[in-house]
C-alpha cells in the first residue's frame, strides 16, 4: 500500500518536486549564461582587449584588476609591470590605464583630520610608524591644533616626505 500525504501519492509528490527543481536549475543556468554573454556597451569594452593582451602573458586577467586604485595607483602599477617586462604601445598603455581607472577605481580615500585623528588613523592615513603617530598626538596635545603642513612637519621624528606625500589627504579642521 502506498503512503499518502493528503490524497497525493508520495511517488507522485517526489516526481513533482524533482521536476520543479530541474526546471529551476535549467532556467537559472540559461539566464546566467545569457547574462554573462550579453554584449557590453562599446564604452565598457574599450580597453578590455588591450588589458587582456598586456596582462595575460604573466598572470590571470582577474589579478590585473583585483584591487581598486585611483589613477596614481594604477599608473604606479602599470609602471611596475613595464619594469617587469610588459611590452605595450603608448596608445595601448593609455587605453588600459583609462579603462582601469574608469572601471576599477578605488573609493575616495577619506581625509585625515590631523587635529582629531587617533594614532591608528594617523598611521594608516599617512603611513606613519606607531611612534610617529604617537609623537603627532603628543605634540598636538602640548601645542594645540595644527594649522598647516608646516606645523605638522615641526613634530620631532616625523618623516616630512610622508607628510608631503599625503598632503592632499590632510584636513586641518578643528
Amino acid at each position: 500500500m502506498k503512503q499518502r500525504i493528503s490524497s497525493i501519492p508520495v511517488s507522485r509528490l517526489l516526481r513533482g518536486i524533482l521536476l520543479t527543481l530541474a526546471v529551476a536549475f535549467f532556467l537559472s543556468t540559461a539566464l546566467s549564461t545569457a547574462w554573462m554573454q550579453a554584449p557590453a556597451t562599446a564604452q565598457e569594452e574599450t580597453g578590455k582587449a588591450e588589458l587582456r593582451k598586456l596582462c595575460v602573458g604573466c598572470h590571470e586577467l582577474e589579478k590585473a584588476y583585483s584591487i581598486k586604485q585611483d589613477r596614481d595607483g594604477w599608473q604606479r602599477t602599470m609602471e611596475k609591470m613595464v619594469a617587469f617586462g610588459m611590452k605595450s604601445s603608448e596608445a595601448d598603455y593609455k587605453t588600459v590605464l583609462d579603462f582601469l581607472v574608469k572601471n576599477y577605481a578605488a573609493d575616495e580615500v577619506p581625509k585625515v583630520k590631523v587635529n582629531k585623528a587617533t594614532a591608528i588613523e594617523l598611521e594608516s592615513g599617512l603611513s606613519l610608524k606607531r611612534s610617529q603617530a604617537k609623537a603627532v598626538i603628543e605634540y598636538r596635545t602640548k601645542n594645540g591644533p595644527f594649522k598647516s603642513i608646516a606645523d605638522l612637519k615641526k613634530v620631532p621624528g616625523i618623516e616630512a616626505e610622508k607628510i608631503e606625500a599625503g598632503k592632499d589627504r590632510l584636513s586641518f579642521e578643528e
